[in-house]
């Protein structure tokens, strides 16, 4: 019997190409090399046939990059390897795209949903043309509605993502950013704070006080908006940045947060098979050139200890609302959460972060606006242990 943390049923693949790089953004991107593109598609197709066989997956994703950034033709290149080597396990297979509204068209739309496509996810970032001049963003809002039309035209799932805290923005303009996203009704939204990624234009802006961060306060506030303004208009807050309306969570992601097996193909991209963790190089040409060659784009490779796996497990799996599930985290990992966690676990409950109910551990609302302070704070107990330390 196989198991879904081992046996990967699902797959992510990159396409990096971009018409612009955005200050804020730290992915693995290539703007200004569309002469690259037919040479990475035929290193695609390569690497995807390292799996011998077509693998049947239940959820697939490409993302970017800007993976609607190439033309129609190139584009059916892409999805035409996709489905020989990674074909729909079944009609209720989850297959996603990410998109920006300035490069999806009616015809990419349709090549999208003729391959099988069922979701697209639309950067849109904000409807303010100063947050998108602040993030250094190249489309419009006015595109932004004809995007949609073309999503919703051939009958595919919408999500829209969002940023908050954008220089210069107020609580006031992320509540009327979430109000536009709102009136589109789509099927899915995410919220992400700006995040300064070292080395980023927009990191180098800040450094210099070119650009001035929303106030902390500020920022969590426009949080809290998020979740009460979301949930009142009926989505589910599953995990901490993403809502969805009842029945259109992202299953993709669900198997991430369950740290869960998983296939990745592409520059830059991450693969969990068996126990092992491997990742692709980030450079584009240098991705090119070696698969073109015959050789591994892999540079990095880790076998996660037992333990390291379970710590690992409980960081990805507390960023649902559901939490983490004290039995399937047994079965899952061989530990038990509180022996794992000892005095962590209950100090972080004591102090009202996370909730215990005997079955699961999960993040309170107050825990919510800490999360990634909570976990840390949890990882510590492995830390100990490392050192000969009790929990």
């Amino acid at each position: 019997m196989t198991h879904p943390w081992l046996d990967p049923r699902t797959a992510y693949l990159h396409v990096p190409f971009c018409a612009h790089h955005c200050g804020y953004c730290d992915f693995a991107v290539s703007a200004g090399n569309d002469h690259l593109i037919d040479h990475y598609l035929d290193a695609i197709a390569i690497e995807l046939a390292t799996l011998r066989e077509p693998w049947p997956v239940e959820t697939l994703f490409i993302g970017g990059g800007t993976p609607t950034y190439p033309n129609p033709e190139q584009l059916t290149r892409l999805l035409t390897a996709v489905n020989r080597w990674l074909p729909l396990a079944s009609a209720s297979t989850e297959f996603s795209i990410e998109s920006t509204p300035d490069s999806l068209t009616d015809e990419k739309a349709a090549l999208f949903a003729a391959h099988g496509g069922t979701r697209v996810s639309i950067g849109v970032q904000s409807f303010r043309p100063e947050s998108l001049t602040a993030l250094d963003r190249r489309h419009t809002a006015d595109q932004i509605p004809r995007a949609v039309e073309f999503v919703r035209k051939h009958g595919l799932q919408l999500s829209l993502d969002l940023i908050f805290a954008a220089p210069g923005s107020t609580i006031e303009t992320w509540a009327a950013d979430l109000a536009a996203a709102i009136a589109f009704a789509p099927d899915h939204i995410s919220t992400y704070g700006l995040t300064y990624e070292k080395g980023t234009p927009l990191w180098k802006q800040r450094r210099s006080g070119l650009v001035t961060a929303v106030g902390e306060d500020d920022e969590l506030a426009m949080y809290e908006l998020a979740i009460d303004q979301l949930t009142a208009a009926g989505f589910e807050h599953y995990e901490v940045s993403n809502f969805a309306k009842p029945g259109f969570r992202t299953r993709h992601n669900e198997r991430y947060w369950a740290n869960e097996a998983y296939h990745g193909f592409g520059v830059g991209a991450a693969r969990y098979v068996n126990g092992v963790r491997e990742l692709n190089t980030r450079d584009t040409k240098t991705y090119i050139r070696k698969v073109l060659s015959g050789e591994s784009p892999m540079f990095q490779s880790e076998k996660l200890e037992p333990r390291e796996r379970a710590f690992e497990t409980v960081g990805t799996q507390l960023r649902r609302m559901t939490g983490i599930n004290r039995t399937h985290f047994h079965e899952q990992t061989g530990f038990h959460l509180t022996e794992l966690l000892g005095e962590h676990l209950t100090g972080m409950v004591n102090v009202g972060l996370l909730a215990d109910d005997g079955e699961s551990v999960r993040l309170t609302r107050r825990g919510l606006f800490v999360a990634d302070g909570v976990i840390e704070e949890l990882m510590k107990a492995n830390v100990r242990s490392a050192n000969g330390k009790s929990v």
